[in-house]
């Protein structure tokens, strides 16, 4: 996997995290608020319930006005907007924020309206619901305690218990606070809280509140989690879609290319999921192309070149019905076998770049001697070559560098194809020059023959390519042995390419290739 796709995926997953979670916090706070503002409605709507049905309540509870901000009046005494007095004439409680908390309004029974401040409104809310208790008990006779506790703990919807074990007092904090106010507020199992008063007469009661807001309510968790599910389906969703967006592109060029549209390819941005696939399938294209290509080539050119032989055994077979002396017979019987065994040759030469182009043959590389290969290959052209001067020069030092990883039997083919080929085009003389060391293994065969223009340099390793007088009878060949050349070259990972003979003034042909095969490399 690269680098560059690794960090293009890293990218695009660290974006959909900052968006899930850019959502979840707006969702959060923007859900919550509503949430908060409906809740502080329903929790201070029996305390607002209780003060509308009172006929003056900052008289009632005077302690209100100074701790609670309790103030009656009309809509444009506190200058409402028409959806709250709308709201208000519905009975409903209604809660607007404010610089130091909530507003509570409510409609009062005589008429008007009115108004509370609490900066903290859960706690705030505790404490005015405890205070409105105290003054209740302790202007209640003890016979009608019982009946006052249950009215309250009903229409204030808190619950109202005295504190009358040990294990039920809290600790000496809470006891100081009790003896200096009256009041104090303590936390309940968890997060609730209760106010504990102190009556007249010395008793405890404890004033418990229900549960306070909880941000994470249900039906916030579930939103979230439907929409963390939605975001990270619809990432998937459209990661999936490009993935399979470039298979089909893949899937698409398959057909072409069954179809026979050779030349099409796979268009693919890199970086991506599926680029060295798409990279894979464009090589495989190409290779599959060329071979298609070869093929046509071998086949129009062996077709060609197999028609001058057998034209030549068909007029040689008709002579031999007309032959009227041994000697004549012969002669034809002569020409025939000669041309059996061209056609025996082009077979060989055909079949080899076959094998070699369409996959190569199953190299088992292994130690040998470089130096003996091409001084057994200049032996031999030296028997079969009369009249040319082949000379064999390798270089001090190559000597203790001759061992190398090489499949003995091809190389020996390719030097023996360059070598021959030098003899047949040369006017006299053949220089073969073979330099190795550490890393590379290099031979040079050069003629002093005419030479091959620069412009047909990369020609002549083409399959059955053509020079001007390459395919006469004189200088013979199929135009098969620099692409076998070529491609045994390329199977030892190295290169074959011509160039201008500095010494002797012809055609210079150079094979190149790595001295020791790669630990990983795969033939």
């Amino acid at each position: 996997m690269s680098l560059k796709f690794f960090l293009k995926a890293y990218a695009q997953v660290a974006s959909i995290v900052a968006l899930v979670v850019l959502v979840c916090v707006l969702l959060f706070n923007g859900l919550n608020s509503v949430r908060e503002q409906f809740w502080y409605e329903r929790s201070v709507e029996p305390l607002m319930a209780w003060l509308a049905t009172v006929p003056e309540p900052a008289l009632q509870y005077h302690w209100m006005p100074s701790l609670f901000g309790l103030k009656t009046g009309t809509s444009d005494d506190f200058q409402l907007s028409p959806l709250v007095t709308e709201r208000l004439s519905y009975g409903q409680v209604v809660a607007e924020p404010s610089g130091e908390g909530y507003l509570f309004y409510v409609a009062a029974e005589t008429g008007g309206v009115i108004r509370i401040s609490l900066e903290q409104p859960y706690r705030d809310l505790t404490r005015a619901l405890a205070l409105i208790v105290r003054w209740h008990f302790d202007s209640a006779t003890p016979e009608t305690q019982a009946d006052v506790s249950s009215q309250l703990s009903q229409v204030l919807n808190v619950v109202i218990s005295p504190v009358q074990n040990q294990e039920e007092l809290p600790d000496q904090a809470v006891l100081d606070r009790l003896s200096e106010s009256g009041l104090a507020l303590i936390r309940q199992d968890g997060s609730r809280l209760a106010g504990l008063v102190r009556l007249s007469e010395g008793d405890l009661l404890a004033v418990k509140m229900p549960a306070p807001f909880n941000p994470w309510g249900w039906p916030v968790v579930v939103l979230l989690v439907v929409v963390v599910g939605g975001v990270l389906g619809l990432g998937l969703y459209l990661a999936l879609r490009f993935v399979d967006g470039h298979l089909r592109k893949v899937e698409s060029v398959a057909i072409r290319i069954a179809r026979g549209e050779m030349g099409a390819r796979v268009d693919s941005v890199d970086g991506t999921l599926v680029s060295r696939l798409a990279s894979a399938f464009n090589s495989m294209a190409e290779h599959i192309q060329r071979l298609v290509q070869v093929q046509r080539e071998m086949i129009h050119a062996v077709s060609h070149e197999l028609r001058t032989p057998v034209a030549r055994i068909r007029f040689g077979v008709q002579m031999i019905e007309s032959a009227n002396s041994p000697e004549a017979l012969q002669k034809q019987m002569s020409g025939i076998d000669g041309d059996i065994q061209e056609l025996d040759e082009l077979i060989d030469e055909i079949l080899t770049y076959a094998r070699l182009e369409q996959g190569g043959p199953v190299f088992s590389l292994r130690d040998g001697s470089v130096t003996d290969i091409v001084k057994q290959v200049v032996t031999e052209q030296r028997i079969i070559r009369e009249g040319i001067e082949i000379e064999c020069r390798i270089d001090d030092g190559s000597g203790r560098w001759s061992q190398a990883d090489i499949e003995p039997r091809y190389i020996h083919r390719a030097v023996q194809n360059l070598v021959g080929n030098a003899a047949r085009y040369a006017e006299g003389r053949v220089l073969v020059v073979c330099c190795l060391d550490e890393d590379n293994c290099r031979i040079d065969v050069e003629d002093d023959g005419p030479g091959i223009p620069e412009s047909d340099w990369e020609k002549v390793f083409t399959a059955f390519a053509r020079l001007d007088d390459s395919r006469t009878r004189t200088s013979g060949g199929y135009g098969l042995g620099l692409s076998i050349v070529r491609r045994i070259l390329y199977w030892h990972g190295g290169q074959a390419f011509v160039g201008r003979s500095e010494a002797l003034g012809g055609a210079k042909f150079s094979l190149v290739w790595p001295r020791r095969k790669p630990v990983d490399a795969v033939l």
